[in-house]
């Protein structure tokens, strides 16, 4: 029983390794003109790492985002235009793919929900202020104890 038991241990302990082992394949390396650099050290900053969300392209040392700055490059090197590779991008992997996605009707809560979210914010915070003030001028005012203030008058 212990020898089944340690056979199956070994076995899942193996593929657990296997699945853990990443393949790296080594890239040629791709030439690009002096100009095709500047094109593309322009391009990277407007692009978005896909895995950490919050740098950009040129930014991120992510596996990832290290494959997709290679697909630029060599989209780059082959003559396309930024529209154009920002064109592949966004159909391949969406708008959150730009740091600045178009202003279209799919993005208009992306672009409009903050400044709804402050004007609902000052709306409730006028309503509470105006509700406080209405509280406080419809209350009575405390009744008069007349004995305790006969007793204040005398002293």
């Amino acid at each position: 029983m212990r020898s089944w038991a340690a056979a199956l241990l070994a076995l899942g302990l193996s593929l657990t390794a296997v699945s853990e082992a990443q393949v790296t394949v080594e890239k040629p390396e791709i030439p690009l003109s002096s100009e095709q650099e500047a094109r593309l050290a322009e391009l990277l900053p407007d692009l978005r790492c896909l895995v950490c969300q919050n740098e950009s392209l040129a930014e991120s040392r992510a596996p990832l985002a290290l494959d997709l700055k290679y697909e630029v490059r060599g989209l780059v090197a082959s003559g396309k235009s930024a529209p154009e590779i920002k064109q592949y991008l966004v159909d391949r992997y969406g708008d959150f793919v730009l740091f600045r996605p178009p202003f279209d009707p799919r993005t208009w809560l992306l672009w409009l929900g903050p400044i709804g979210l402050v004007l609902l914010a000052l709306w409730v915070l006028l309503r509470q202020i105006r509700g406080s003030r209405r509280a406080a001028a419809a209350a009575p005012p405390p009744p008069v104890d007349d004995a305790a203030l006969k007793k204040l008058l005398d002293e």
